[in-house]
């Protein structure tokens, strides 16, 4: 990975990241969404917030073209403290098994809503294969 220890432990700690998917027919399609780095793969769950379906697009998109991106980024007012990290990777759907709950407990143990409200969705795990990132601070 070409992301120094330092933009990738403040994207580990950052809330929200972007998860950018194509779909069938290569048209875009990003979301906001919850994450955990585990080494060299990010997890996201198809959690209990309010959606129009448990049918996803995301997850369609991802079995169409695993190929995606999740963007995790820093903004203020003060742009001397911007960064980003871009993590390129392959996707899979997860929906049972070791991976899916090592996945939910690895989630669990940084959102604590998720301790409240224990996620049981589809689990998007990215087999990251190239990071970018850019820092205002250098």
């Amino acid at each position: 990975m070409s992301v120094s220890p330092e933009l990738r432990d403040r994207a580990a700690a950052a809330p929200v990241a972007r998860l950018a998917t194509v779909d069938a027919d290569c048209r875009p399609h990003l979301v906001p969404c919850c994450f955990r780095l585990d080494g060299d793969v990010a997890y996201s769950v198809v959690d209990h917030k309010p959606k129009r379906s448990t049918a996803l697009r995301r997850l369609e998109n991802i079995r169409a073209h695993p190929a995606v991106c999740l963007l995790v980024d820093h903004y203020e007012d003060d742009w001397s403290t911007l960064w980003w990290v871009r993590f390129d990777g392959l996707a899979r759907v997860v929906t049972e098994g070791p991976e899916h709950e090592r996945a939910i407990a690895l989630l669990i143990a940084k959102y604590p809503q998720y301790r409240a409200a224990r996620p049981s969705g589809a689990v998007v795990a990215i087999d990251i294969t190239a990071a970018r990132s850019w820092a205002a601070s250098g």
